[in-house]
C-alpha cells in the first residue's frame, strides 16, 4: 500500500501521491469520462486517496466525475476542489456550486485556486474559514499564491496545503515557498511534477501534442523552447534506463525525496495511468542519483514561460493589502 503523508497540520492522512482530476474536462484532448471515473476508484483503492478537482475544469463537469467516482469510497476519499474568484459572496455561492456538483456534504480541502488581485486574502480565507464553522469544508489550501500571501492566509485561519507547480523543469519554489510552508507545517501540492508531459519523454516535438491539446498556446512547449527542453532530457533518460524504469517514474521519485511534506499531483485519466505512476513509489534514488538529477536540472533551467503570457500574471501573486476601511 501507499506510503501516507500529513495534510497540513492536522491529523489527516493522504497518499504519498494524489491524482489531478483537470483533464476529465477535455484540456489535454478528447477524454473518456468512464475511463476517469474507473481510474478514480482504482487510485483510491491503491492508496492514492486525494483527489484533485476545481469547478474551473469544464464548469463543473470534472467535479461531477468525481463525485460519482467516489460515492461508495467517501470515507477513503480525501476529496479537494477550487474557487475560481476571491470575493467572499462569491466563495459562498463557489461552494455552494461545487458541493452539489459532486454530490457531497463537505469538501476535505478547499482551495482558492488563484490569489484575487482585487481581495484581500484575509477577507478570502475569512469567508473560507466559515465554511469550515459550517461544516462544508474540512481544511483550507491555497494555489500559486506569493510567499507573503501565504503568511497572511495562514495567520487568518490555518493553511493546510499550498498547491504550485513544482518539478525537475520548475524548482523556483524551494527558493521562496518551501522555507515558508515548512515553518508554518503547511503541504506542498506539487502540481504539474512531470511538467506537463515534458518529463515523460513522449513530447519531442509539437507534433506530439495531441489536437486541441491547451499545451500548445503554452511557450514552455513551443518551437525553440521546446526542442530546448527536450535536448535537457538526457540525464533523467539515461537514469531512467540504467533502473529500468520510466523517465516519470524517475521525476516523481526525485520530487517525493525532496521532502515527506509533498505530494505530487499527477493527472491520471485512465485505470492503466494509475499503475504507471505507483512505479515511482518503487525507484530506489540514492544521494548520489538525486546529486545528479538536482545538478542536471538546477533552478530555472526551463526555457519559456510556463503559462501563455496573460496567465502568468495570476502565478504566484500577492494579495492586495487591507485598505483603512476594513
Amino acid at each position: 500500500m501507499l506510503e501516507t503523508r500529513r495534510l497540513g497540520q492536522g491529523d489527516v492522512r493522504v497518499g504519498g501521491i494524489a491524482l489531478g482530476a483537470m483533464a476529465f474536462a477535455g484540456w489535454y484532448g478528447a477524454s473518456d469520462d468512464d475511463a476517469g471515473v474507473r481510474a478514480i476508484q482504482r487510485a483510491i483503492d491503491e492508496g492514492i486517496t486525494l483527489i484533485d478537482t476545481a469547478e474551473a475544469y469544464g464548469a463543473g463537469k470534472s467535479e461531477g466525475l468525481v463525485g460519482r467516482a467516489v460515492k461508495d469510497r467517501r470515507d477513503r476519499a480525501v476529496v479537494a476542489t477550487k474557487a475560481s474568484k476571491g470575493s467572499p459572496a462569491y466563495l459562498h455561492e463557489a461552494i455552494d456550486r461545487s458541493l452539489k456538483h459532486l454530490g457531497l456534504d463537505y469538501v476535505d480541502l478547499y482551495y482558492l485556486h488563484r490569489v484575487d488581485a482585487d481581495v484581500p486574502i484575509e477577507d478570502s480565507v475569512g469567508a473560507m474559514a466559515e465554511m469550515v464553522q459550517a461544516g462544508k469544508v474540512r481544511a483550507i489550501g491555497l494555489s500559486e499564491a506569493g510567499p507573503n500571501t501565504v503568511r497572511r492566509a495562514h495567520a487568518t485561519h490555518p493553511i493546510a496545503a499550498l498547491q504550485t507547480e513544482y518539478s525537475l523543469m520548475q524548482r523556483d519554489p524551494e527558493r521562496d515557498l518551501f522555507p515558508i510552508t515548512r515553518s508554518l507545517g503547511i503541504t506542498f501540492v506539487a502540481y504539474s511534477p512531470l511538467c506537463r508531459g515534458l518529463l515523460t519523454g513522449k513530447i519531442r516535438t509539437a507534433a506530439d501534442l495531441p489536437a486541441g491539446d491547451w499545451r500548445g498556446n503554452v511557450p514552455r512547449f513551443q518551437g525553440e523552447n521546446l526542442a530546448a527542453n527536450v535536448a535537457r532530457l538526457g540525464p533523467l533518460e539515461a537514469m531512467a534506463a540504467s533502473k529500468g524504469v520510466s523517465m516519470s517514474s524517475v521525476a516523481l521519485a526525485w520530487l517525493m525525496r525532496k521532502g515527506d511534506d509533498l505530494i505530487p499531483l499527477v493527472g491520471m485519466g485512465r485505470p492503466e495511468s494509475v499503475e504507471r505512476n505507483l512505479e515511482a513509489t518503487r525507484v530506489q534514488l540514492d544521494a548520489a542519483d538525486m546529486a545528479a538529477l538536482d545538478a542536471a536540472f538546477p533552478i530555472g533551467c526551463a526555457t519559456g514561460l510556463r503559462y501563455p503570457e496573460a496567465g502568468m500574471a495570476a502565478v504566484g501573486r500577492e494579495a492586495p493589502e487591507r485598505g483603512p476601511s476594513h
